[in-house]
């Protein structure tokens, strides 16, 4: 699903009125008619329904909304928050249609003193402002915000979260943006919605098709892509009859030191259960029989010091290398690091101690092997990369970062982005909040390693490795709970994953 920016978004609403042809009228009314759909399935009768407008065409959706769910027997009733006498030819559309077809109540709040009584049973739909608002709320849009953030009742957006800007808020004020338990987005998600500090705006948002035109959205380019399965099933490949474990790769995973030894075995069971052919993993002394052990499907290659690494095998024999996974920064693992860099193994990806050791060497980014994929937490990019203000601003550097040194840069959160040389970033839609537990970032590295051995392109692997490793954990958490997931619960339903992606669910 591409994601599409406001300017962009309303470039495709026209496109649409003018290509189907349908009146803005009309496109409203499929996307109020979304609302109704969603709101009843969510709602029963017994709401009251409080639908703040404002006076624009989020305000037109709200209107809309009102006539759609009086004429099902809902007790709706519309406040106007008068911050302007100018209301959009959509608006005086539906308010005409309103007042003719229903009895709706019609409020206008011309002073805060005019905000009605709001009971902890009631629903509030917020249609104050879209998304093309491009300055903070203030006067009386913020004062009805700030009462409707202070109440005790359920909050669902039209399209955004009043006061949220669709791309960019380092210069918004938070406590100008409604606080909605749930936001319905038209057709596609706002970039705003994947960065973690505005989840407390939009609450638990969800997408609604409203018919925007297939080949205006096909042939308006984006840089920006949301991952859903039907592409990721695209991208997989299928085994032949005849193949053998030679066709699936042999990758080289260097991982582990004394204490840390765990790393190299989830990062091996996940390479496994992602299908690669062979699995070498470079390890200390000390890791030997644990790693014989607890895989016995892993080849081991065993390094002469017994608690760290410190130089690793040749890489000619590997289709693909991936290192980091709890090696520690010993000075002597950061020049193991920095002689395997230099011979330039490709495709490599690097992870944890990894990432570390490049950000106590700063340098070496430039020894990089071409596409190259790096996948940090939000920490180890800023110590490769440096701090930003803000999620948005940390995006751009990333996407800089990925085009200065040619790689690939998976910046793990709860919408993973995967930014690519070229300036694309796909964020992820699969994934939860248990996944956030001690080993999931080795299995994540086992699972990259294993797609790039197989022959995957960087981007495909990282695109693949992210929403598979994203699926499997959510398949777990299914069956035991957020709370109790570990590392190794999401390498077991790899293979669930999996399925569930080649039957397109």
């Amino acid at each position: 699903m591409k994601i599409f920016n406001t300017m962009e978004i309303r470039e495709l609403d026209d496109l649409t009125i003018r290509n189907e042809p349908v009146s803005s009228a009309d496109l409203m009314e499929r996307a109020a008619d979304q609302l109704m759909r969603w709101y009843m399935l969510n709602f029963d009768r017994s709401n009251r329904v409080l639908i703040f407008c404002g006076p624009g065409n989020n305000g037109g959706d709200g209107l809309a909304l009102a006539r759609l769910l009086s004429a099902n027997r809902y007790n709706a009733e519309v406040f106007f928050v008068s911050i302007s006498d100018r209301t959009s030819d959509d608006w005086d559309h539906n308010f005409r249609r309103l007042e003719k077809e229903t009895s709706v109540p019609f409020n206008n709040i011309g002073n805060i003193k005019n905000f009605p009584y709001v009971g902890s049973d009631d629903v509030i739909i917020d249609a104050i402002f879209g998304s093309g608002l491009t300055r903070p709320a203030e006067g009386l849009a913020k004062q009805v915000i700030d009462k409707i953030n202070k109440s005790d009742s359920i909050v669902v957006s039209v399209d955004i979260p009043s006061g949220l800007f669709g791309e960019d808020n380092s210069s918004n004020n938070p406590d100008g943006i409604i606080r909605a338990d749930y936001t319905l987005s038209f057709q596609f998600p706002k970039l705003s919605f994947m960065f973690p500090e505005n989840s407390v705006y939009t609450g638990e948002w969800h997408i609604l098709p409203i018919g925007i035109n297939s080949n205006a959205i096909r042939e308006t380019e984006t840089p920006y892509d949301f991952v859903e399965t039907g592409y990721v099933a695209s991208l997989l490949k299928k085994r032949d009859k005849f193949d053998h474990k030679g066709k699936f790769g042999h990758g080289l995973l260097v991982a582990g030191s004394y204490g840390k030894t765990g790393a190299a075995v989830l990062g091996a069971r996940a390479a496994l259960r992602t299908g690669i052919g062979l699995i070498t993993c470079h390890l200390p002394g000390c890791g030997y029989q644990i790693i014989q052990t607890s895989v016995p499907e892993s080849m081991a290659s065993v390094d002469a010091n017994e608690f760290i690494t410190t130089r690793i095998v040749s890489t000619d024999l590997f289709d693909a290398v991936g290192i980091g996974p709890g090696i520690g920064t010993d000075p002597a693992t950061q020049k193991a690091f920095h002689d395997l860099i230099s011979v330039k193994p490709k495709p490599l990806v690097i992870d944890a101690d990894g990432l570390n050791i490049l950000g106590l060497n700063r340098d070496w980014l430039e020894l990089l092997p071409p596409r190259t994929i790096l996948t940090p937490h939000v920490r180890e990019f800023e110590r490769i990369a440096g701090k930003t203000g803000n999620s948005y601003l940390q995006m751009k550097r990333q996407s800089e970062f990925a085009a200065n040194y040619n790689c690939i840069v998976v910046l793990k959160g709860a919408h993973t982005s995967i930014a690519t040389p070229q300036g694309k970033i796909y964020f992820n839609s699969t994934g939860n909040p248990g996944m956030a537990t001690g080993g999931s970032g080795d299995v994540l590295t086992g699972m990259i390693l294993a797609l790039l051995s197989r022959g995957y392109s960087a981007e495909e692997a990282a695109v693949i490795g992210v929403f598979l490793h994203g699926l499997a954990g959510d398949i777990a958490a299914a069956k035991s709970g957020q709370e109790s997931l570990i590392a190794s619960d999401i390498i077991e339903n790899t293979g669930n994953a999996f399925i569930k992606i080649n039957n397109g669910n």
